[in-house]
């Protein structure tokens, strides 16, 4: 978990950064630094000044900081984080970012968020030329569904076979969790119930925010799907009984299981009982005492028994798929922080390095980690375009002034904005990195 997160954020920051550096480069603005992560207290340019590794070529000095919250590059002649308005006080000089045009400035500004836009972009087209798209058609979903408390609470119940989504049929399953629907106050489902349709009411205005608090249980109905084994546990309690990888289970002590959710359901029952659960295996019916762990646990892993599609796609289909995927990121970061500004969700859905080292989780899967990079690549995109003073934003906002109303703000305003921007960032980070994780604790 700890290695996907250091490489997955050191791509992302050493790529954000080189894309303000390689438009620096491109109008000959001297580079001084580019550092992965801060070789300072963030945002004390003075205070614990050290690198984990620099090696200096040429006139830029390019190292790996110790503060593991960014990045940056000392952009020489420009109001940031490591320069303030008094140490530009003299006349500019041709190789600062102060003495070139406004629009050559703009885009130094957008290079970083340039950038993460095209790893994002070509991070999701490689993955759907890789691998393609695995989806459940919404034909194979026939054993209804599996809800949550949440689904519960909308009106879903098991064994729903979810038929329209707004009023229309659809075709793949995963549509009934299409962000554009969980963002809408108006979406609503269509199940058919008992042999009778019924319209459950509309989304509650705070319901994508109560899915953003379920944490890694971001499901609120599943597929309900018969299975087998996929995997026993060594030296858990269905292994010591002798159930073995494909069998099935059909039978805990009276009560008959058909779908996963029912084992899951039934074991609690029976909490440091030894029980009798029936299996059938290569065609034969067999009866084994299974001794049920204090925690309602028997130790095994299923197979769902759903048909899964895949759609594949050649290269010049995977590229505008991959740019609808990347860009898809950021209308849904927009949507999500409408629903913030408007007081339909809490700010708690917003994550740092903890909830993004889970994310990754304990295990390497490489697909899942590439996905996970792209989506925060586009996550850094809009996030970095702002506009708060000290992100890119903030800096873009303040150039557009510039070359709207043809007057530059003061270095000296600059600097003062340059401060408050910074005051926020600071306050964020306290209230994702410390605040938070304290309130999760009662």
């Amino acid at each position: 978990m700890i290695g996907q997160l250091v490489l997955g954020l050191s791509l992302l920051v050493g790529l954000h950064e080189f894309g303000h550096f390689a438009f620096a480069k491109l109008f000959k603005i001297k580079v001084t630094k580019f550092y992965i992560f801060f070789d300072f207290l963030f945002p004390l340019p003075s205070v614990w000044n050290f690198s984990l590794f620099k090696k200096k070529v040429g006139e830029t000095e390019y190292g790996i900081g110790w503060f593991p919250l960014g990045g940056y590059v000392a952009i020489h002649g420009m109001v940031d984080e490591t320069q303030d308005a008094e140490a530009l006080a003299g006349p500019p000089q041709p190789d600062e970012f102060r003495a070139k045009p406004a629009w050559q400035r703009l885009l130094v500004m957008l290079g970083g968020i340039i950038m993460n836009v095209i790893t994002g972009i070509v991070i999701f087209t490689a993955l759907t030329y890789k691998l393609g798209e695995s989806y459940l058609p919404a034909s194979e979903a026939r054993y209804g569904i599996v809800t949550t408390s949440l689904g519960r609470s909308i009106g879903f119940r098991d064994g729903d076979q979810i038929v329209k989504i707004n009023g229309r049929p659809f075709t793949e399953f995963n549509d009934v969790y299409n962000p554009n629907v969980l963002l809408n106050n108006e979406s609503y489902y269509t199940v058919e119930r008992n042999g009778q349709l019924i319209d459950l009411p509309k989304l509650p205005r705070t319901f994508f925010d109560q899915l953003n608090k379920q944490g890694n249980d971001s499901l609120f109905v599943e597929a309900r799907s018969p299975f087998t084994l996929a995997e026993v546990v060594p030296g858990n309690p269905a292994a010591k009984a002798g159930i073995k990888a494909g069998d099935r289970i059909t039978q805990i002590g009276s009560v008959p299981i058909r779908y996963y959710d029912e084992l899951l359901r039934t074991l609690p029952r029976f909490k440091g009982q030894t029980v009798p659960v029936t299996i059938s295996r290569n065609g034969q019916t067999q009866t084994l005492p299974v001794a049920v762990s204090s925690a309602g646990k028997i130790g095994v892993r299923p197979k769902p028994e759903l048909n899964f599609s895949t759609r594949y796609y050649n290269l010049g289909q995977s590229i505008p798929q991959g740019t609808k995927q990347a860009f898809g990121v950021i209308t849904l970061q927009a949507k999500a922080l409408g629903k913030i500004i408007t007081r339909q969700a809490s700010a708690d859905g917003l994550g740092g390095p903890v909830e993004i080292a889970q994310q990754f989780g304990g295990v390497w899967n490489w697909p899942h980690f590439w996905t996970l990079v792209g989506t925060l690549s586009m996550v850094l995109a809009f996030m970095n375009l702002l506009p708060i003073p000290a992100l890119d934003g903030g800096h873009v906002l303040f150039l557009l002034y510039e070359m709207i109303l043809r007057r530059k703000p003061s270095d000296k305003f600059l600097e003062k904005a340059q401060g408050v921007g910074t005051f926020l960032i600071l306050a964020l980070m306290a209230y994702v990195l410390v605040i938070k994780q304290v309130m999760k604790l009662f």
